[in-house]
């Protein structure tokens, strides 16, 4: 948990301190060049600090132990700061379309940017990849996905600054400055898809649902590698941070004794165990086999699958 909290603290503070420097640079020379494209591409760097900074205090709340309001821990601050990202870019998207739809709709007369907007977005691009790179490997290796989505945020501001370079070299080209405030009202749309994205994908966590239902292969075939284990059912799954918790109902002889069914729920824990990585705790329910159990609301069993 430490390690996972440096990391977290680490890759914050790393996209802090670089999206700072290409928002102040993007913004400062789309202010002087007279480019909306660069202006809204330096607009969406700044909102990748305000990300990186609530990534910050996030990281500071994941570690905190659990208490009476919280017997689960604070882990699930991950999934809530993704959410809020979500609508943080979405914010800036919004922002940006309205700027950009203002200017071709007013038909406003505008100049033709200088070549330096070229060359700033250029940089920003090789600085953006850097970024994202980072913050993807990180993600990965402390399975965050609050890192994960800002990497995905970055990545996306990559193809963003793809389609600013491609609408200043044709901007220049065809001499219609025009284009350049179609390229900006492009990705505000691109941007505002990309969060509503973001958002999507956080509410599997925050519904206690899993991102990968492999998972519910993963442990009918381990518990049906324990001798005495039969016919798994109810079983549920769900992630607080990059942890799973399993809960599942077995059946099993009916005559054994109760140190013989406790070995037997044992075994399937550990089968589990050793299929699944990261799995915090897991709750094996063991019935007499063959006994009648209602139909419950919750769960999945191989029939439904």
């Amino acid at each position: 948990m430490k390690e996972r909290e440096k990391i977290l603290i680490r890759a914050s503070w790393i996209s802090i301190i670089g999206n700072a420097i290409l928002s102040t640079l993007k913004m400062s020379i789309g202010l002087f060049a007279g480019s909306l494209a660069v202006l809204g591409d330096g607009i969406d760097s700044a909102t990748d600090v305000v990300i990186s900074i609530v990534t910050l205090f996030t990281a500071r709340v994941v570690s905190r132990p659990p208490n009476p309001n919280y017997a689960y821990g604070y882990e699930k601050a991950d999934s809530v700061a993704t959410k809020v990202l979500s609508f943080v870019i979405f914010f800036a998207g919004i922002q940006m379309l309205i700027s950009t739809g203002k200017s071709i709709i007013f038909s406003e007369v505008r100049e033709l940017p200088s070549i330096i907007a070229i060359y700033v977005t250029i940089l920003s691009m090789g600085g953006k990849l850097g970024l994202a790179y980072y913050q993807f490997h990180q993600g990965k290796k402390a399975d965050s996905s609050m890192l994960i989505a800002n990497a995905k945020n970055m990545r996306n501001d990559v193809i963003i600054s793809t389609g600013v370079l491609l609408g200043l070299v044709f901007t220049f080209i065809l001499k219609m400055p025009l284009l350049d405030s179609i390229t900006g009202l492009l990705i505000s749309l691109y941007i505002i898809r990309s969060s509503i994205e973001i958002f999507w994908e956080s509410n599997v966590t925050l519904m206690d649902g899993v991102k990968d239902t492999s998972i519910y292969n993963k442990i009918f075939s381990a518990v049906e590698q324990v001798p005495g284990a039969v016919n798994p059912h109810r079983v549920r799954s769900r992630q607080i941070g990059n942890m799973y918790m399993i809960v599942l109902d077995i059946e099993a002889d009916g005559d054994l004794t109760l140190n013989e069914a406790h070995e037997i729920a044992n075994g399937v824990e550990y089968s589990i165990k050793n299929s699944i990585e990261n799995v915090y705790d897991i709750v094996v329910h063991v019935e007499p086999q063959g006994k009648h159990h209602q139909e419950e609301k919750f769960g999945l069993s191989k029939d439904n699958l």
